[in-house]
């Protein structure tokens, strides 16, 4: 017998050495809750699934300007981005740049980020 939550089966999003990665999932597993874990690295990311979490969350949201990555990105290559067009262009170059975790169920609007009380939350009303 399983110990799962039943239900629909949530999709994270993100890139799997992800400190904050790591804890989300640390998080779902603890709370039981059936999830499919999508690496942004090893799965890719298809465009059209980009576009559907612009035109959900904005482009702005997604693009992580505090990380890593973006901080290794010179001058002119930060001002190039402008608008959903240029930041899904950068996106699909450098998964990386894209913040995380992004949590999905069907019906539900996306949760982006990780909040112990907001995925409480989220997965209670899934």
């Amino acid at each position: 017998m399983s110990n799962e939550r039943p239900g629909t089966i949530l999709k994270l999003y993100g890139i799997k050495n992800c400190d904050t990665i790591k804890k989300a999932r640390r998080f779902l597993e603890q709370h039981n809750v059936n999830y499919q874990f999508h690496d942004y690295r090893t799965d890719g990311l298809d465009p059209a699934l980009l576009d559907h979490f612009i035109a959900e969350l904005g482009w702005e949201a997604l693009l992580n300007t505090r990380g890593t990555t973006w901080r290794k990105l010179d001058e002119t290559q930060r001002s190039a981005i402008t608008d959903g067009p240029s930041a899904a262009k950068l996106m699909l170059e450098m998964p990386a740049i894209i913040k995380r975790p992004l949590l999905w169920a069907p019906g539900k609007p996306m949760l982006l980020g990780f909040n112990e009380s907001s995925y409480l939350k989220f997965i209670n009303e899934v």
